[in-house]
């Protein structure tokens, strides 16, 4: 019983740990953090391979245990506390409140058709094709103007970008 619970899971290791090592990598960005997320899931599934009732069903239950692993990571993280003076302070709320005050004039300079479902999105999170409804235009319309009104905000707010960056095409 023993082998045969060890080589079907070893099947199972090689069947699933690339795409396993390519979802960690993707969730975490560092080589070495997905690679302990799948060895630890991997300990994981080995632990509960008896109780999975279907072989096919390992794919998912492997992606669920490894996501899991990588949100337990940060449930133990704790940031450094930084100590900061009252003139830092003062100087980081005085660069917020200008870029806030740079972003509104710039949401008040484009034009109401891209401005209007900017914000329907950003700021009230409707979806594009609620916006299409309330605006009554289509969802392709409502994203093109989605995509133009972000290009123009670029423009607007670092008019050093290449062209090519911010080109909007009206």
């Amino acid at each position: 019983m023993f082998a045969f619970r060890q080589s079907s899971f070893e099947a199972m290791v090689r069947a699933y740990a690339a795409d396993l090592y390519r979802f960690a990598y993707w969730l975490c960005r560092d080589r070495a953090t997905a690679e302990d997320l799948v060895q630890e899931t991997f300990r994981r599934a080995w632990q509960h391979w008896p109780s999975l009732r279907a072989e096919r069903a390992a794919r998912a239950w492997l992606l669920t245990t490894l996501r899991r692993e990588h949100a337990r990571l940060y449930e133990r993280y704790r940031p450094a506390s930084v100590e900061a003076t009252e003139e830092e302070l003062a100087r980081l709320a005085e660069d917020s409140v200008t870029r806030a005050v740079e972003m509104r004039d710039a949401l008040a300079r484009l034009p109401a058709g891209y401005r209007e479902p900017l914000l329907l999105q950003v700021l009230f999170g409707f979806s594009a094709a609620e916006i299409a409804q309330m605006l009554t235009l289509t969802e392709g319309a409502v994203l093109t103007r989605l995509s133009r009104a972000r290009l123009a905000l670029r423009r607007l707010l670092d008019p050093t970008l290449p062209e090519a960056w911010t080109k909007v095409v009206s």
